[in-house]
């Protein structure tokens, strides 16, 4: 059941987040690209995507977007304006020349790769390929044991500069982490506001993978601030001091939360006396300097 639940999360996060994308992708552009890698070994999933798109075919009349299908065939036939591209084969030696026919350069291009059907970590030349979208961005789902430092520092050097993970859980054992990765910060702010409205199935739990206590977060539009509150601290005392907006930043690249969370967070251990700050006293702007 716990699989079942996860991949039902899974599933409502690619899909609510292409709900979002495609109109503002298409908004931006005349046209988009999406990419669905392992398409056989996540079926359920690639077949999701096209169900978002084909209900959101008004958005896409006058425009052109494509869902290209990679390592397996997909079924299905594009509305008006929606086109969709099956490549059979490993993803990971048809990845680039199919984003490269579908014209994935300097468009609105997403990619979507759970790594979790092959074990390991996708190639850097399947992200950098991702990359070459203007804007670009990647949801990869990797398996429990990996490194996510690694997986951080893989999808920076690939052209993404701004990278969020979470693990996915039912237990002490380790979750699966999903990594969110895009070259425009406004596209991680909704993600993370995305991450945190989705429904709860099955007691699926997030875990930061940067709290060091692995601390369970239920899944909810107020997250219990236990993790952020570790993880501010800590930052803090490798750095001695930093500024409001640093910090609302590392909370929003570094955390599962959000930059309004690391607000909030700032105030109780401000009004704790954890925590100090200069200028004493007025509001908490983004030049406010905090201190460990």
């Amino acid at each position: 059941m716990s699989a079942d639940s996860i991949a039902d999360v899974k599933r409502e996060i690619l899909v609510r987040h292409l709900e979002a994308w495609a109109p503002a992708a298409l908004h931006r552009s005349r046209r988009a690209v999406y990419a669905h890698g392992y398409a056989e070994a996540t079926r359920p999933l690639a077949e999701a995507a096209l169900g978002v798109f084909t209900e959101q075919s008004d958005l896409v009349r006058g425009r052109e977007l494509a869902m290209v299908a990679v390592g397996g065939e997909l079924g299905g036939t594009g509305a008006a304006g929606l086109s969709v591209h099956s490549v059979p084969g490993r993803t990971e030696d048809s990845w680039g020349p199919a984003l490269k026919a579908a014209g994935a350069v300097r468009v609105p291009v997403l990619g979507f790769l759970d790594a979790t059907t092959v074990g390991g970590p996708p190639g850097a030349s399947l992200l950098t390929a991702l990359a070459a979208g203007k804007p670009a961005e990647a949801l990869v789902v990797l398996p429990g044991t990996s490194s996510v430092p690694r997986a951080r520092d893989d999808l920076r050097q690939a052209g993404f500069p701004l990278v969020a993970a979470v693990e996915l859980a039912v237990s002490d054992e380790p979750g699966e982490i999903l990594l969110y990765a895009t070259t425009l910060g406004k596209s991680l702010e909704g993600f993370k506001e995305l991450l945190w409205a989705v429904d709860e199935y099955a007691g699926v739990r997030y875990r930061d993978p940067g709290d060091p206590e692995r601390h369970l977060i239920d899944i909810s539009l107020s997250p219990h601030p236990g993790p952020l509150r570790r993880e501010l601290l800590a930052h803090l005392g490798s750095r001695g001091e930093a500024t409001v907006t640093d910090l609302r930043t590392f909370a929003l690249t570094e955390t599962v939360y959000r930059a309004a969370d690391a607000t909030r967070v700032l105030h109780t251990l401000l009004d704790a006396g954890t925590l100090t700050r200069r200028p004493e006293h007025g509001r908490l702007g983004g030049d406010v300097v905090i201190s460990a």
